[in-house]
């Protein structure tokens, strides 16, 4: 409600004050001396709430247009009609808008076929996991991390001991020291036989330890300090989280026994079993979608086992994946995605794979999605190409030129913008 309708509004409210004020005059003449006070008090009290009513139903419009009008900004409609919105980082956080750059791998995978899908399971990856078993029996001395914990390469993992230990660390300072004498001695004074037994009897105690996992520089340090034989830091080979961890204090190992795995999160392997149908046309070196609940990624085909299950007759398909900010796991589930590599290119031109949630209904029915420039948030009509368990393949004119202006969709969070493009297309107080 502008200015002049807050004027026009008091104006109105005064013209029924006055009738309030005559007619009170006019009833006045009747009523009796006594109660001639206590009429007018009344009458004016009546006055005085009208007026208050008035002004508090005004300031209430006024309050409610501007509660509205920070809600969202529109702006201005292009030279195509078009308008776009502005939304603050909290306003986006609270919709639960999330965005993905247009160039994404996960977004644009050549001749996708929604139809070639098969149910999968996430494991390690095997090239970045460590299996730490020792190869002699062992007691667990001393603990130092905990199962799920992040560890960097030479962080201290366990501390071991035990006779076998105490006995091989022995042998090798005896060994060492003595292929130390021998390698000083001339050439004339021993024999070949003689210096080869010395060297190749250290070199055996050297491995017996590095089978122990101790690492060189520990061996190295155990020359120097045999006073420390017995036990030894087991440091961690690799970077990454622990896992499999079942060393107990005190508890004795045998030889080769798994005390814990280390693996590194940042990338995983998604493992399916696919018929001879579906593979016919799998390479491997092409590309794939992983979809795992709400999160879609883009893979690798890394190896076929060529080899069908004597139970299932199925064959293994190695599905190698990035894993951002380690927030999937070994174990989910998963759904897998190839493409169609006897496809012809040009059917999928422009094309990209989009979450349902990222598609809304335009005005006229059609589909859209919300793309984000400097302007805001714009809608963008698109062809659903493919649909299939959550996703969809949508392609258009207008997305391949968002896709070549590097710009971010919507993947989340766009029934919110089309309900406030709605909202904005008219103006809820002229009725």
């Amino acid at each position: 409600m502008n200015l002049n309708n807050h004027f026009n509004a008091i104006e109105s409210y005064t013209v029924v004050i006055s009738e309030i004020i005559v007619m009170s005059k006019s009833t006045a003449a009747e009523i009796t001396a006594p109660a001639k006070r206590q009429f007018k008090l009344s009458t004016l009290a009546l006055a005085f709430f009208v007026l208050g009513c008035g002004a508090l139903f005004t300031a209430q419009s006024s309050w409610a247009g501007d509660d509205h009008a920070s809600v969202t900004k529109t702006e201005p409609a292009d030279e195509h009609g078009e308008q776009a919105l502005r939304l603050t980082p909290a306003q986006q956080a609270l919709a639960g808008i999330s965005l993905l750059p247009l160039s994404s791998d996960s977004l644009n995978i050549a001749n996708l076929n929604l139809d070639i899908s098969a149910t999968a399971t996430l494991v390690v990856d095997r090239d970045r996991t460590a299996t730490l078993a020792p190869q002699l029996d062992v007691r667990v001395l001393a603990r130092h991390v905990v199962p799920g914990q992040e560890v960097k390469k030479g962080e201290p993992l366990l501390t071991l001991g035990g006779t076998a230990v105490a006995q091989a660390q022995a042998d090798y300072i005896n060994a060492a020291a003595e292929w130390s004498r021998v390698k000083r001695m001339s050439e004339g004074a021993v024999s070949v036989s003689r210096r080869m037994q010395a060297q190749v009897d250290a070199e055996l105690k050297r491995a017996i330890l590095e089978a122990i996992k101790m690492t060189s520089a520990q061996i190295r340090a155990l020359e120097s300090t045999p006073e420390a034989i017995g036990s030894y830091q087991l440091l961690a080979p690799i970077e990454g989280r622990v896992q499999q961890d079942i060393a107990m204090l005190g508890q004795v190992f045998s030889a080769g026994t798994p005390l814990m795995q280390l693996t590194d999160e940042s990338y995983l392997w998604v493992e399916a079993q696919l018929t001879p149908t579906q593979t016919a046309h799998i390479n491997v070196g092409s590309a794939a979608l992983v979809q795992v609940g709400d999160k879609t990624l883009a893979g690798k085909i890394i190896g076929r086992s060529h080899e069908l299950d004597s139970v299932t007759r199925t064959e293994q398909v190695l599905v190698s994946m990035p894993n951002p900010n380690h927030v999937l796991h070994a174990g989910q589930f998963a759904e897998l995605y190839f493409a169609n590599t006897i496809a012809n290119s040009a059917d999928k031109a422009g094309g990209i794979v989009l979450p349902d949630a990222a598609l809304t209904r335009s005005g006229d029915g059609d589909w859209q999605i919300f793309i984000q420039d400097e302007d805001g948030f714009e809608s963008i009509e698109v062809e659903v190409v493919q649909r299939q368990r959550g996703l969809s393949v949508v392609q258009s004119a207008e997305l391949e030129k968002a896709r070549q202006a590097q710009l971010k969709v919507v993947v989340s969070g766009a029934f919110f913008l089309a309900s406030e493009l709605a909202k904005a297309g008219f103006d809820i107080h002229n009725h």
